[in-house]
């Protein structure tokens, strides 16, 4: 497959314009961050959290996978996992405190940030956001035109940054949940998420969409945003079976697939790393049996 991948060119496979884009965010969070008087400087986590958050960015729509979720449906959703389940943290994780709060009192945002991460809300939003993205006729539409993709998909991506805020959040007076409802909350994500986004994915008879349907069409539609016009014009391209073995019904499936194991694996570590020290914090409260008393 990698071969063949080689005919859309070094700008289609590596977005070395998208690359640029990664140094300016870099540069400015040295600038923001780093370059600052002691009490506003980021920590070494935060620091450290930032920059793999930014590695991740390039891999996740800067590297051929960005090229490949446009071809196959299973890279795709891979994408989608590591770009809305895991990618936000990092940056929660990533920024200080300061900033978020400073964030979240501009006049005009306060009020609605406060409203859209209260737990019930953004849980919602961000899986109703997802749901409705891969309705075929939504899905089609999106990957048919810059503007509309751009739009969608940064929108999605701001709901998974208030979907993951009640859990990650910084700032103090909003870490309302406590450590069993973090739990029941990412709980709750994975069985609204499963249905609409793996399921009915995984178990539909036929192909769903036209993006991945062919030579024609959509799928050209949805190459034009990563690749070049003047390299797309030259290349003779018979669909995506030149690129995978997999039949159109069978990447589907598979897409659905990985996104629900995915799912699964970052929502267990994150469960994982909320259980142990809530279940270890109250097994040290618990008073031991007494001894017996010896006569």
């Amino acid at each position: 497959m990698w071969q063949e991948l080689q005919i859309f060119g070094f700008r289609a496979l590596w977005s070395p314009y998208y690359l640029i884009f990664i140094g300016v965010l870099i540069f400015a969070y040295f600038l923001l961050f780093i370059k600052r008087r002691e009490e506003k400087r980021a920590t070494k986590n935060q620091i450290i959290y930032f920059h793999i958050g930014m590695l991740f960015l390039y891999i996740i729509k800067g590297s051929p996978i960005d090229l490949l979720s446009h071809i196959m449906f299973t890279a795709h959703m891979v994408q989608m996992a590591l770009y809305y389940l895991f990618f936000p943290i990092l940056i929660i994780k990533g920024i200080p405190k300061w900033a978020w709060e400073r964030i979240f009192n501009v006049p005009v945002l306060r009020n609605i940030l406060r409203l859209l991460t209260k737990p019930l809300i953004a849980l919602i939003v961000f899986n109703g956001l997802f749901s409705f993205y891969h309705i075929p006729v939504i899905f089609d539409f999106a990957k048919a035109d810059v503007f509309a993709h751009a739009f969608i998909t940064v929108t999605i991506l701001i709901a998974a940054f208030l979907m993951w805020w009640p859990v990650f959040t910084p700032i103090k007076e909003m870490d309302t949940l406590s450590p069993i409802l973090k739990i029941g909350y990412i709980v709750a994500n994975g069985v609204l998420i499963t249905p609409p986004a793996c399921a009915l994915i995984i178990f539909a008879p036929n192909a769903l969409y036209q993006t991945y349907g062919g030579a024609s069409g959509g799928w050209i539609q949805a190459l034009a945003l990563c690749v070049p016009a003047n390299v797309l014009s030259g290349l003779e391209l018979s669909g995506p079976e030149m690129f995978s073995p997999l039949k159109l019904v069978e990447d589907q499936q598979l897409g659905g697939i990985l996104m629900k194991i995915s799912q699964e694996i970052i929502y267990g570590i994150i469960l994982a790393r909320i259980f142990f020290p809530w279940f270890r914090s109250g097994a040290d409260k618990i008073d031991p049996l007494p001894t017996e008393q010896q006569t």
